[in-house]
């Protein structure tokens, strides 16, 4: 976007240097690129440019770290584009404090904001990360950019996962996911096949779909539950609100009446992801349920809804977007709330929590009502 002033961020590593590479590669055979390297030398950069084959004529080079330079050169040459690797080795000649300190990235990121808006030139700038994985500087810093962006990695599959986390122009909660190989980053287009790769039809584990930003994502929840040694039950969870997966296990235990306050419960979300969507409640029971009763759920069977405090299933926002996905690799049979609007094939219906006993045992299912369960007077 003209005059937009992006950061770009991320473990040491990680692949910013070659990402923003492939970047600058691309915009430059369309618009007038300058590429400024304050932590590598040209050679360096080069080597590297040539290695992921981004280097053209019509991309251009420096090894300036100077602001004052950075921003002559751009209102003498008035490029449409600047990135610069990074902000923390820039410095203002004037100024006494050392590159990287707050005053420095306080005074270097605002004159590189008012360049790109008095300009109309797009900047995208690098910045380092602290241990604890936020964005190193002042906070004032992410709110003077107009977009932020961390690229994660993800060990099980050697990728990368590029998230926005702060867009004035477009959705929030995007994800790209690439891989890196010799030649540089390349793009993951099915991710799912990789997640659904890793399930398998075993007591304990259900599939779920979340949505980050417009892209379902098909993750598997596996649960484990045991009879407790000690005399304070563990709760052991990954991947999801601890208190969640407790809230859902006591919803089960007062209108299904099973014991789960007596039994260790350990919860885990395949592939190291993360779920923080409503959404996956129905996957959660179904999950504590399987393994409690140690009976696997149908082969390729995902369950999307929400279950409230009385016990009842509560239709989800966007499902037909995740049904689609879901039937493009394969899911033949999905569980949803009775309010569901849907018209899908192979969706499963219910109502309470009660209903879903019938999965695991040979009891007859309820006919579906909305109303309040009733609890039994015996455990």
């Amino acid at each position: 976007m003209p005059g937009s002033l992006l950061v770009l961020t991320g473990d040491p590593g990680i692949g910013k240097s070659t990402l923003l590479l492939h970047v600058a590669h691309t915009l430059s055979e369309r618009y007038t690129t300058f590429y400024f390297s304050s932590e590598e030398s040209l050679e360096q950069v080069k080597l590297r440019a040539t290695r992921i084959n981004s280097l053209n004529s019509q991309l251009l080079f420096s090894d300036k770290a100077n602001i004052e330079g950075i921003i002559h050169t751009a209102q003498d040459r008035k490029p449409d584009i600047i990135i610069i690797d990074s902000i923390q080795n820039c410095f203002f000649s004037e100024t006494q404090s050392f590159p990287g300190t707050v005053g420095q990235l306080r005074e270097t990121s605002f004159a590189l904001m008012r360049l790109a808006k008095e300009h109309n030139i797009a900047v995208i700038i690098t910045c380092h990360i602290t241990k604890e994985g936020h964005m190193a500087g002042p906070k004032t810093l992410e709110h003077m950019v107009d977009g932020v962006f961390y690229l994660q990695g993800e060990d099980r599959w050697h990728t990368r996962i590029l998230r926005s986390v702060k867009n004035r122009f477009g959705a929030l909660n995007e994800l790209g996911f690439f891989s890196m190989t010799e030649s540089g980053l390349e793009e993951v287009p099915h991710i799912n096949q990789y997640l659904l790769n890793e399930t398998s039809a075993a007591p304990g584990a259900v599939i779920t779909s979340c949505l980050e930003g417009s892209r379902p994502l098909l993750l598997e929840i596996q649960a484990l539950t045991i009879l407790s040694k000690f005399g304070m039950p563990q709760r052991v969870v990954t991947g999801l609100d601890q208190k969640r997966v407790v809230l859902i296990a006591a919803i089960l235990e007062k209108y299904l009446h099973i014991k789960f306050s007596a039994h260790d419960i350990f919860v885990k979300v395949s592939g190291g992801m993360r779920l923080n969507e409503s959404s996956s409640d129905l996957a959660i029971a179904l999950a504590l349920l399987s393994s409690y009763f140690q009976q696997a759920l149908p082969e390729k069977s995902m369950a999307l809804a929400e279950i409230s405090l009385t016990g009842s299933l509560k239709p989800i926002n966007a499902l037909e977007a995740q049904l689609k996905e879901a039937h493009k690799f394969g899911i033949k049979k999905i569980f949803v709330a009775e309010g569901q609007k849907t018209a899908t094939p192979g969706t499963t219906k219910f109502s309470s929590v009660y209903q879903l006993l019938g999965l695991f045992t040979d009891d007859s299912l309820p006919a579906a009502s909305s109303t309040p369960i009733s609890p039994s007077p015996s455990v």
